[in-house]
């Protein structure tokens, strides 16, 4: 794996290049059918931009396994968070959010979604599998919505949830060794945790949301290394440093820089720069990314069952961000 950063220089500067644009626009055109007239659409650089963030977040899982298979998992998370935070915080103003909704999303972002991520990968999840899986927040989003608050249970979202559940099960009978159980249940809590931190940000309330991730960060790194204690005693933190090859090194900083902190840098510019409803279907991207990734770097083979459970998964999330009005424009004439 000596070669891997390497490789992944190579091909993110081939998916920035404008002709790989292209192949992108046709799918963003088909997708922008659906936005209300009116809505603005991405300039081109913007969409470049946007294209190269999902493509950091995809291949970020292949970067996971990278360090996870060489350190244990939960330090590399807390390590990340703790690069990630500091410094950033002494040059990002505390949001005027109490303290304890940062401690909040700090041990559900750091713990709930990362951590458990992280170690569905090193029992049994591949990393293509892994960013695919993490979609069926869908699923949770929509139970915690309406049972947190009070949202309304849309046709749109209760299909998209049912396609997001038929491709769970689909890749629960994968036979390659790219799912297992114990790791599927860490996926499911993970993309649990992330619903959650969505549910977090909006009782914050505060519009400085990058702001709110950047000191809601600097509290993932201890319950993280409170587990580590707790699970395996000092020695794992006596044999770390040992273990910090520069694969391992890549590994952190390429998590805790480009993905966390840029990445979110960059969506949130995204966000406030256009309506939620042009930006948001970018966000299909990313298991598409993390299946290549995978793919690229670890050889994880494509099955046309693997590929029946991603078609089914990625179409639950894309149905379930229609709106109400157009689906019943679609498709009344069924009724």
């Amino acid at each position: 794996m000596h070669a891997f950063g390497r490789s992944l220089e190579i091909v993110l500067s081939y998916l920035l290049k404008i002709e790989s644009v292209y192949c992108f626009r046709g799918w963003l055109s088909w997708v922008s059918d659906f936005n209300v007239a009116g809505e603005a659409t991405m300039r081109l650089n913007d969409l470049l931009l946007g294209i190269a963030v999902m493509c950091l977040w995809g291949f970020n899982f292949s970067v996971i396994k990278l360090g996870a298979d060489q350190i244990d998992p939960t330090l590399l998370v807390a390590l990340r968070f703790t690069l990630a935070a500091i410094p950033a915080v002494f040059f990002v103003a505390r949001p005027a959010v109490p303290a304890r909704y940062f401690f909040a999303y700090g041990l559900t972002f750091g713990t709930g979604v990362w951590g458990m991520m992280t170690w569905s990968i090193t029992v049994g999840i591949s990393a293509g599998m892994a960013g695919l899986l993490m979609q069926l927040s869908v699923v949770s989003s929509l139970v915690l919505g309406w049972a947190w608050l009070k949202e309304r249970l849309t046709l749109p979202k209760l299909l998209g949830a049912g396609l997001a559940l038929a491709g769970l099960a689909v890749s629960m009978t994968l036979q390659d060794g790219s799912v297992s159980l114990i790791g599927l249940l860490f996926v499911l809590v993970a993309a649990i945790s992330w619903s959650l931190t969505g549910i977090i940000v909006k009782k914050a309330a505060t519009a400085e949301v990058f702001a709110f991730s950047v000191w809601g960060m600097l509290f993932a790194p201890i319950p993280l290394i409170m587990v580590a204690w707790v699970s395996q005693g000092a020695e794992v933190f006596l044999t770390l440093p040992a273990q910090m090859n520069r694969e391992v090194w890549f590994s952190v900083f390429f998590q805790a820089y480009p993905t966390t902190l840029l990445g979110y840098w960059l969506w949130n510019r995204l966000i406030v720069s256009y309506p939620l409803s042009t930006v948001a279907p970018l966000t299909l991207l990313v298991p598409v990314f993390g299946l290549l990734g995978s793919f690229l770097f670890y050889g994880e083979a494509m099955s046309s069952t693997k590929l029946l459970a991603c078609m089914l998964i990625l179409t639950g999330l894309m149905v379930s961000q229609w709106r109400t009005g157009l689906f019943t424009r679609l498709f009344g004439r069924l009724y």
